[in-house]
This record gives structure tokens, sequence and C-alpha cells, in this order.
């Protein structure tokens, strides 16, 4: 398919789904362990226990394991759908409370290196997809891979997962830098994740705006500090949530209150207000060539 037919396509979608507005939420981190998968499930429990329709896009294309925390067996992934086996409605799984689950492939080390043609096979898929939901998060893998840098910069708000360790705040850096300086997304929403209490997450988001302050003119914005909770690795023993296994723990409490807030988020009314917005800003994207990063 031309790119021009992807655009009709994309076009075609956009007029059928005129009144169907979908916030798309990217969670990302740069490092890997800190946490991302778990937020994102957790946001999106807590979201569909608030009436609203989630689809939980797992883009960690070479070690997905969005499905395998929610002990789900998906019988196909993005790999079949990439191949041309099925569709992308084809491969969605049901995750709890009627959360939209889209696997990607685990340990398949040519889905973890797409070419060009099967990223643009994986935007066409997304062209013909016609679930009707109020929110898409996006689990990216770790680094600052093609696929990583395409996802955030086309979403609406890109959530940063950061920990209190020297090398994930370096990554978190990293991503901003790059997705500032060479993409334009100038805002960022920051969770301190896993910290000891309140005033720990608030030194660690000080420590990062302090760098970006100083060479970007990214605009960050704390959003929840989570805290380090026993009941959370308990939970993924169980391949349980815990904002559905130990709801009044504290990790659970504030994953609620995030998803509460990023429920709030405006979902702009403009170009950007559809999924097939971002269908097509992922389009524009994909054929854009990287620029060389300015070093500090």
């Amino acid at each position: 398919m031309t790119e021009n037919a992807m655009y009709d396509q994309a076009s075609g979608l956009r007029r059928m789904t005129q009144l169907t507005s979908t916030k798309v939420i990217t969670v990302t981190g740069g490092k890997g362990g800190v946490g991302k998968t778990n937020v994102t499930l957790n946001m999106a429990i807590s979201m569909a226990r608030q009436g609203k329709r989630v689809m939980v896009l797992d883009a960690d294309l070479g070690l997905a394991n969005v499905d395998v925390m929610l002990g789900l067996r998906a019988r196909r992934n993005l790999s079949h759908v990439l191949a041309g086996m099925c569709e992308l409605k084809d491969i969605i799984v049901e995750g709890p409370y009627g959360v939209k689950i889209v696997p990607a492939a685990s340990g398949t080390q040519n889905m973890a290196e797409l070419t060009t043609a099967q990223h643009m096979g994986l935007i066409r898929a997304f062209s013909t997809l016609e679930e009707d939901i109020d929110v898409l998060l996006v689990d990216t893998a770790a680094g600052i891979s093609d696929m990583v840098l395409s996802f955030s910069r086309a979403a609406q708000d890109v959530v940063v997962v950061v920990c209190d360790e020297p090398t994930s705040i370096t990554d978190a850096y990293a991503l901003i830098k790059i997705l500032s300086r060479e993409y334009d997304v100038q805002r960022f929403k920051i969770v301190a994740n896993m910290v000891r209490s309140y005033r720990e997450g608030r030194e660690l988001f000080i420590k990062l705006t302090r760098v970006t302050e100083r060479f970007l003119e990214a605009n960050l914005e704390l959003v929840a500090c989570i805290p380090l909770d026993d009941r959370v690795r308990q939970s993924v023993k169980r391949q349980k949530l815990v904002v559905e296994a130990f709801p009044r723990s504290p990790a659970a409490l504030a994953l609620g209150a995030l998803a509460n807030k990023a429920a709030m988020w405006p979902v702009p009314q403009s170009p950007g207000g559809h999924l097939e917005f971002f269908v097509e800003r992922l389009l524009v994207n994909s054929r854009r060539p990287r620029e060389v990063p300015v070093s500090e």
C-alpha cells in the first residue's frame, strides 16, 4: 500500500469516527526495570473501573510482558499481524474489567528491530482498528529506539517513569532531550516510582528538572509519587495487579490517584483528538529522518 493510500485510509476512519475522542497516553522511561508496565496496567484497570473504555498496546515489541503480567494467554500477537496472518482486531484479548490488550511478541529479535516497511505495516494495522475506546495506553520498550520515539511523539501525553537511581535519571533525561530537541515534544508528565516517601519523590523530580531546566526548554510536571511497596511484588507473583489484589495498599492508592488525574487530562478537539490522528502522526513521524543528537 502506498503512503497516499495509507493517508486516505486513516482519513476515511476519521470521517467514520468524528464523534469518538480517544486519549492517547504513552508510558515510557528510557531505562528498563523502572516499573513502566506496572504503572501502565494499574492505570488501565483503575480507569476501566471508572467506566472508561481502555485499550493497552504492548509496544515492547521484543520483550512483551503485558499479557503475562495479567495471566492471559494470547494465541496471536503483533508479529502475526505484521506477517499478514491476521488483522489487528483478531489479536486483541480482554483483561480485567474489560480492558482490551494488544499483545506483542516476546523473545523475537526481528520484532525488536522492525524495518521501515514493517513499521509502516504496524501503522496501517492501526488505521483499520474500529474499536470504540476512550483511552489508549501505550507501554513502550526500554531505551530510545525509533519505535519508542514514534509512539512517544505521536501521543497526546508522555508519561516518563523514573526511580531514584543515577542510570534511571540519566536515561530519562536522554529520552526527554531527544524528544524535545528533535521532535518538538515539550511537555512531559513525570512519575517518581518506588520511592520511600513523597519527599524522596519530590527530590528525585528536582534532580531531573535541575538538568532539563539548564539545557532544555521542556516542561516537566510531577504527576505521581508511587511508594515502594512489597504488595506490588506480591501481586506480580500472583499475576494480579496491586489495585486488584491489595486495593488499600499505599502503592494501589497512589496508582489509583494517578489514574484519576490522567482521566482528567484534556483530549484535544483539534487534530490529535482522535485515534486516527494518532495513526496519522505515527505515519508522518515514521518518515522523518533522525537528526544527530546534540550532546552536552
